[in-house]
């Protein structure tokens, strides 16, 4: 029966595992139930093991009996015609069937199963990740060894507000500042919170990426925050959104940023992810140098591409972008369905190709990244936030809720201010979704999302 287990798992493709699960950790909830059948398995195995010691415990008790009888007086005992036929039988007979039930193996079932399960584990790659991604959660987040070592990760609530603590101090100092000033406008001529004496603005781009993760050192003034609003938005007098218009907020002013909200229903967001979920391959980037997508050790993440074709609900996400921005979604790339792994995250980047990566997007033959549209498709506990460092932006994650901005200036030139990364997820499952929106196609559009706002 092994060896037979044994050719399977050595026949069966390769491609049947999932290698790098430790980048997803919607595919890792899968190693759980694995295990669980594992268990499961041990379980009747030990009950197997457990129901032949019992046998050879009584027939042992049956025999301590009978040989302590029989010790006492051999001859006599012997001298009995049956007993000395018994005595016959037994060593004849059944201490052979005794001895077989002693090496009898109860294992195989578990081994089988063990065999096949072992093709589906983690690898060395998995564990080694997963101990880089502590690390990783360790440094970004301030956590020290032994409340990491420990479990004891911080409350998720307070650790959103002890960021939002430095915030509001930050703005209420502002205020202070601005009451006492003859001018309107310095305050936001003021510096952002410092860091050990060092303004935010010099710091390197790696500190200002972890302390905006951890809601600090966001830079937001009062007459910066009192110009964003939020606004029904009907798309241009679409249809589609008159009656039922789109609930817009204004997240962030330079670069603009604007959240939707309710916009993707939970049912949605399902159909999505369950699409998604089978092909779940280890995130790739575009390779500036070649354009080819490659895979990169600052994007811990696995991601699946959905066309509209394929499910009537692609379809009409896709065509509830082009309705609220005014855009042509024919030219964008494909929906893009990523999920986050342990300490999951995606270093800062641009979407847009940049003057010295001609070659990014020629395969596409669309022109470069005009747009994106961000879907959050789940609540994140802790961590997770979309952040801007060259700005001081955050912005976090809301199930249901989707952001949008610009990546080029209407000359076709670079928005550098939209650089921009995913924060390690610290506690939680993210799931979200992209579209890319492409140059080609909008020339004669027009666009309704940003540019009516200005």
């Amino acid at each position: 029966m092994i060896w037979v287990v044994l050719m399977m798992a050595i026949l069966l493709p390769q491609s049947l595992a999932h290698p790098g699960f430790f980048t997803s950790i919607g595919q890792m909830t899968d190693l759980i139930h694995n295990e669980k059948d594992l268990v499961t398995s041990l379980k009747d195995y030990i009950k197997a093991e457990e129901d032949k010691l019992e046998q050879i415990k009584k027939w042992a008790e049956k025999l301590d009996r009978l040989t302590s009888t029989a010790t006492k007086d051999p001859e006599g005992f012997v001298g009995h015609p049956v007993n000395a036929f018994k005595l016959m039988k037994r060593l004849n007979t059944e201490w052979s069937e005794l001895e077989n039930l002693i090496l009898k193996d109860m294992s195989d079932g578990f081994i089988s199963n063990l065999t096949i399960q072992r093709q589906y584990f983690p690898n060395d790659e998995d564990q080694v990740g997963a101990a880089k991604a502590l690390f990783r959660l360790q440094d970004t987040y301030n956590l020290d060894t032994n409340t990491i070592s420990k479990g004891n990760l911080p409350d998720p609530e307070h650790q959103r507000a002890n960021g939002n603590l430095v915030y509001f101090e930050y703005i209420m100092s502002k205020e202070k500042d601005a009451n006492k000033s003859a001018s309107g406008d310095q305050s936001d001529q003021k510096t952002a919170p410092k860091k050990k004496g060092i303004a935010v603005d010099y710091l390197p781009e790696r500190q200002k990426y972890e302390m905006l993760c951890r809601g600090e050192g966001i830079k937001m003034t009062p007459r910066r925050q009192k110009r964003l609003f939020c606004r029904y938005h009907d798309g241009n007098r679409n249809p589609k959104f008159i009656l039922a218009p789109a609930k817009q907020e204004d997240e962030w002013d330079k670069p603009r940023i604007i959240r939707f909200h309710d916009i993707i229903s939970d049912a949605e967001n399902e159909i999505v992810k369950d699409l998604a979920k089978p092909r779940l391959s280890r995130a790739t980037v575009h390779d500036p140098e070649t354009g080819k997508l490659t895979t990169a050790q600052y994007r811990v993440s696995k991601s699946a591409w959905l066309s509209g074709y394929e499910d009537p609900v692609v379809s009409r996400i896709n065509m509830r972008i082009q309705d609220l921005t005014g855009l042509d979604v024919s030219t964008a790339e494909e929906l893009q369905v990523a999920n986050y792994g342990v300490g999951g995250q995606y270093e800062p980047h641009f979407d847009f190709a940049r003057k010295d990566e001609p070659d990014a997007f020629r395969e596409l033959g669309t022109g470069n990244r005009i747009a994106t549209w961000l879907f959050y498709m789940s609540d994140v506990s802790a961590g997770g936030a979309t952040v801007f460092p060259e700005v001081g932006a955050s912005v976090w994650p809301k199930k249901g809720t989707a952001v949008f901005w610009y990546n080029l200036f209407a000359s076709g030139e670079g928005d550098y201010s939209t650089r921009h990364a995913a924060c390690p997820v610290l506690v939680g499952n993210k799931w979200v979704s992209n579209k890319w929106l492409h140059e080609r196609g909008q020339e004669f559009r027009r666009p309704c999302t940003l540019s009516e706002l200005e």
